[in-house]
């Protein structure tokens, strides 16, 4: 159970949680992450990623792990939309924009297509609560319309892979029917 403080008006099952920055004279501290805040998620994996200026990451999708993401620095603009066939906010789609001074955490479940867009030189840490597995990394192309993300770019700077991945429509027929 996700207490109410933690829970946000976010679609897609998402949860944004405002973390707390303590600063003195010789820099800052913040806690990013307690096994006791209960987000349902046990990260089993961290990794840390430096993202040059107009880089978008996905869009992907996990079948199994969820992602919890903290921006150090920098910034980045959240794009989500929940493919999730029972969900109750199935269909919706948001941008989230956060920079280092917003101090959150996101979590992002198993079913939600993401992608991570950074306007400038950005630096964060995300953990997953199961082992990476190219079979639980699924996507979509980053501007395909039917995510309903607007982007606020037109050429950012992909992947190989991630260029070269399916339409939603192909994605969403690989879907299994309970997710």
């Amino acid at each position: 159970m996700i207490p109410p403080e933690m829970q946000t008006s976010l679609p897609c099952g998402v949860i944004l949680k405002k973390l707390k920055k303590l600063k003195d004279d010789r820099g800052s501290l913040m806690e990013i992450f307690r096994t006791e805040w209960s987000y349902g998620i046990e990260p089993v994996q961290w990794n840390f990623v430096k993202s040059a200026a107009q880089v978008l990451r996905g869009v992907h999708l996990h079948l199994v792990h969820s992602d919890y993401l903290v921006l150090l620095e920098g910034s980045i603009t959240i794009g989500l939309a929940d493919l999730r066939k029972h969900s109750p906010t199935a269909g919706r789609s948001a941008i989230v924009p956060l920079d280092e001074g917003s101090e959150n955490a996101i979590v992002i479940p198993p079913g939600v297509a993401h992608g991570f867009y950074f306007p400038d030189q950005s630096y964060h840490v995300y953990g997953v609560s199961h082992t990476w597995d190219l079979a639980d990394e699924l996507g979509c192309q980053w501007n395909d319309p039917g995510l309903k993300l607007d982007w606020q770019c037109t050429t950012p700077i992909l992947s190989e892979r991630d260029a070269s991945l399916p339409s939603l429509d192909q994605l969403l027929k690989e879907l299994p029917d309970g997710l």
